[in-house]
């Protein structure tokens, strides 16, 4: 029957299992990478060794001020040192991170410190203001608040509060991390975007975390010393876990507190940037930036970008300025990217640049840390990989979210089925490869016929005078909705709503063609995403 069949004397024991958690990372690089440059952020320079103490500090002075394991500690802080060392100090004491948009209003973040539950929150000095006034709010103990002053950045210390560097003067070095004992523990709590309702609490765990981080690595072929640029907000799922996977391969985060297109120039030719992720949005503010804004560089910087489906027309004119652009999927539920346009050398090496950039923008397939991410109908059966049949993305994996705190109900219909719904609708290639036709909320019902926003936007993105394009359903009387698309033009362009029609015209079917165009700044969500919700109700008041 084989030898394996006796299995008498086998099991876990210390020496073979040990909890998968992205806190082991810098454990190891404090020791192995000890030397090597391990966060950048203006003269503040930091080696591995001292990124490791600065986090030991940081995880002994929240045990210090009362935090137990098990706590929620929160950040409202820009991408900069102290946001990164809490995302190893937090969790090293046993805590649970809970990252805040810094845009949020007050209402919205006093709701998040009363359903999360923190109690102890960093803030940015920038951002204090508003933190007092959500604090005010509370009837329950009000979170410690620690702030975080940056004087080199026009935001000096309040005086109102402990500041950061003295709480991890408090810290001992010598403290030991507290490493979950079961894999499955929460380690960080990111809430959704909200825009209709209050925000849901998405919960993550260590193992999720960890094989994140090692999925990444394989699938953006990265080698040991990258030097990535955390341009992704750290609030928006842990900055898609990258700043957790730098201490994995020894790489060098640089910080930016304000994400414009000369700090990015800046980085890449100062710094060395080697990689980066961010939206599309990113993308064409580089595409677009002015020849006095640019730096030259003379090496491949390779990009992740996510958050929409960028237009063929942008990767066409960022791929001509010296960046290799990866197309990942995800979303807050699944840590970040769970997707990956992988380049098919044989089927694309002889496409033209247009026909090149419109693969190029598919959702692709799933990434090495995920089980199944597929297309399936309301009757939960795979589509067919036809590239026309609509379906909802449907992903299984260890990289899914345990739920949503202290919601129930909405974790039993995410999870229905046993895939995680993501509420997007794709199609599927013949070659595996998903594409996103739309949210399920954006898709226009035009006298019966289902109209794609994210086709028309990729078509008005390709006219020379647009910067950004988003398309919404406005109410029809005859046609129950037809799309109305807000352009926002670059700098010094000239165009009318005619022209723009008859441009999309000359690619699009006649119905699906904008009936109403409208210019102006489009809203947008610190990550970069548009909010068509905005949009939506601009466009029922036409």
């Amino acid at each position: 029957m084989g030898w394996m069949n006796d299995e008498s004397g086998l099991e876990k024991c210390a020496a073979n299992y040990v909890a998968l958690s992205p806190l082991s990372h810098l454990v190891r690089a404090a020791d192995v990478f000890a030397n090597h440059p391990a966060v950048i952020y203006g003269n503040h320079r930091v080696t591995y060794a001292q990124y490791y103490a600065r986090c030991t500090q940081l995880a002994s002075a929240l045990v210090k001020m009362g935090v137990h394991s098990g706590d929620v500690v929160a950040t409202l802080l820009p991408n900069i040192p102290a946001q990164a060392e809490a995302h190893f100090g937090v969790p090293a004491c046993g805590a649970v991170l809970n990252t805040i948009n810094t845009r949020l209003d007050v209402d919205t973040i006093s709701y998040i410190f009363d359903h999360g539950g923190a109690v102890v929150v960093l803030v940015d000095t920038q951002f204090i203001d508003v933190v007092e006034a959500a604090i005010a709010r509370l009837n329950d103990t009000p979170p410690q608040i620690i702030e975080v002053p940056d004087a080199a950045a026009g935001f000096p210390a309040t005086g109102r509060h402990r500041i950061y560097e003295e709480v991890l003067a408090d810290g001992d070095t010598g403290f030991t991390w507290h490493m979950p004992q079961d894999e499955w523990e929460s380690l960080a709590l990111n809430y959704t975007s909200g825009t209709t309702g209050r925000p849901k609490g998405v919960v993550y765990h260590h193992r999720g975390a960890y094989l994140m981080t090692m999925g990444t690595v394989i699938s953006w072929r990265m080698v040991l010393h990258p030097v990535f640029m955390q341009i992704v907000p750290l609030f928006h799922c842990n900055g898609w876990n990258h700043t957790w996977m730098m201490p994995l391969i020894g790489g060098t985060l640089v910080c930016a507190r304000d994400i414009t297109a000369p700090t990015i120039f800046n980085a890449i030719a100062d710094e060395k940037v080697t990689h980066f992720g961010g939206a599309p949005i990113v993308l064409n503010m580089l595409v677009n930036a002015a020849e006095h804004e640019r730096r030259d560089f003379t090496h491949l910087v390779e990009v992740f970008t996510a958050g929409a489906p960028p237009a063929p027309a942008t990767l066409g004119k960022i791929e001509a300025l010296g960046f290799n652009v990866t197309h990942v999927y995800g979303l807050t539920e699944t840590y970040g990217h769970v997707t990956e346009c992988i380049w098919r050398e044989a089927d694309w090496a002889d496409l033209d640049k247009k026909a090149l950039a419109a693969v190029k923008s598919r959702q692709g397939v799933a990434m090495p840390m995920m089980e199944h991410i597929t297309v399936m109908d309301d009757a939960m059966k795979e589509v067919p990989r036809d590239a026309t049949t609509q379906g909802e993305i449907m992903i299984r994996g260890n990289s899914v979210m345990k739920g949503y705190f202290k919601n129930s109900e909405a974790t039993i219909e995410a999870f229905k089925g046993g895939y995680f719904h993501s509420g997007d609708l794709a199609i599927q290639h013949p070659d595996g490869y998903i594409q996103i036709a739309d949210r399920a909320k954006d898709i226009i019902i035009s006298g019966g016929e289902n109209i794609s926003s994210v086709e028309i936007e990729g078509t008005l993105m390709g006219h020379d005078a647009v910067m950004l394009a988003a398309v919404v359903a406005k109410p029809d009387e005859k046609w129950g909705e037809v799309p109305c698309a807000f352009v926002e033009l670059k700098e010094g362009a000239i165009v009318d709503e005619e022209t723009l029609i008859a441009f999309t015209r000359e690619t699009l079917a006649g119905f699906k063609a904008p009936k109403k165009v409208v210019f102006q700044e489009l809203p947008k969500t610190s990550t970069g995403k548009i909010q068509k919700f905005e949009l939506r109700k601009l466009a029922a008041m036409l």
